[in-house]
């Protein structure tokens, strides 16, 4: 019996490199495998629905099914991060804590962009920063078209102009970006991280609120899911053995250039414990309903779902761990 062949986009991360490399192959499936960055992989896929199984933009996501689009999620989060450290300021108007953004003019990728909405939401709910108040100065167009809150006030960034550059030349108090700038990068004067010791504010954070910002999902066309319901079954167990492997593989430190790697992993399972990053619905929960709220809040989805509404149904059950 022949295999069900499906093409799978996602970026090459050593969660994922058992899937990429094939010694981890789905069961009942020939995995043809295409690695890219993310701002090629998320725009083909929203625009064009370009792939079998992607990985996709949270925030990305949840524009698309508000609007019907024809891919659903698993519960599979290849990527998160938190992005306190992104968070830039200009060094001579003022700016010395998060609150201090209120009134301020503040660029941004996309409205859309996963860390953006994020760190919005974030400094609203534990900075004291009042999003009403701000000028959102977007650099890109949007993927999935949408009309954002009417209270949002957005701004277009003039054609010829970027944001580093309105930031560096005092068109913008501070920018929110999901790569690190070039002004931070060459160490310019006018610039400085809004979080001087990110890595404490993002741990803080993570105590208080129990949140690791999901940054990716994993999708599927409806056409295959319908024809092929077992396929996201697969496809999550698969998932699920590639990050397994990986783990297996970080406990060795020769497997990385790192000098004190044993003690950045006994760091992070102490604040952690053995799994950052969970492929269960139970275990993201909360993350998933504060993503939900900003984005409603903000004007990007029309309804609050349920988050059982947001993943193909036959994908939710029981993970089987394998290691």
């Amino acid at each position: 019996m022949s295999k069900l062949r499906l093409t799978l986009a996602c970026g090459s991360y050593d969660l994922l490199m058992p899937l990429i490399e094939g010694s981890i192959v789905p069961a009942g499936i020939d995995l043809n495998v295409l690695t890219m960055a993310s701002p090629e992989r998320h725009g083909r896929m929203l625009r064009h629905e370009e792939f079998d199984v992607c990985e996709l933009s949270l925030v990305g996501y949840l524009v698309a099914w508000d609007q019907g689009r024809g891919f659903t999620a698993i519960p599979v989060f290849p990527h998160r991060r938190f992005r306190h450290a992104y968070m830039v300021k200009r060094t001579d108007c003022g700016i010395e804590r998060p609150a201090d953004l209120n009134g301020k003019r503040v660029g941004l990728d996309t409205l859309q962009n996963s860390a953006g909405l994020w760190m919005r939401g974030i400094l609203q709910d534990h900075y004291g920063v009042d999003l009403k108040s701000i000028e959102w100065w977007c650099q890109e167009e949007e993927d999935v078209p949408f009309e954002p809150a009417p209270w949002m006030k957005v701004r277009r960034v003039a054609k010829g102009k970027d944001i580093d550059r309105m930031l560096v030349e005092g068109d913008l108090e501070a920018a929110l970006y999901p790569e690190t700038l070039p002004s931070i990068r060459n160490r310019s004067p006018r610039v400085a991280p809004l979080f001087p010791n990110s890595k404490e504010a993002e741990i803080d954070y993570y105590k208080t609120s129990g949140i690791f910002p999901i940054m990716h999902t994993v999708v599927i066309r409806n056409e295959i899911l319908e024809k092929h319901p077992w396929a996201a079954v697969n496809m999550v167990q698969a998932f699920q053995r590639a990050k397994e492997i990986c783990y297996e593989r970080m406990k060795d430190p020769r497997n990385f250039a790192l000098v004190w790697v044993k003690d950045l992993m006994r760091e992070q399972q102490a604040i952690f414990g053995p799994d950052p990053w969970p492929y269960t619905l139970q275990q993201n929960r909360k993350a998933l309903e504060a993503v939900v709220r900003y984005e409603f809040e903000q004007g990007m989805i029309k309804r609050k779902p349920e988050i059982e509404e947001l993943f193909f149904p036959a994908s939710l059950q029981e993970i089987q761990h394998y290691l």
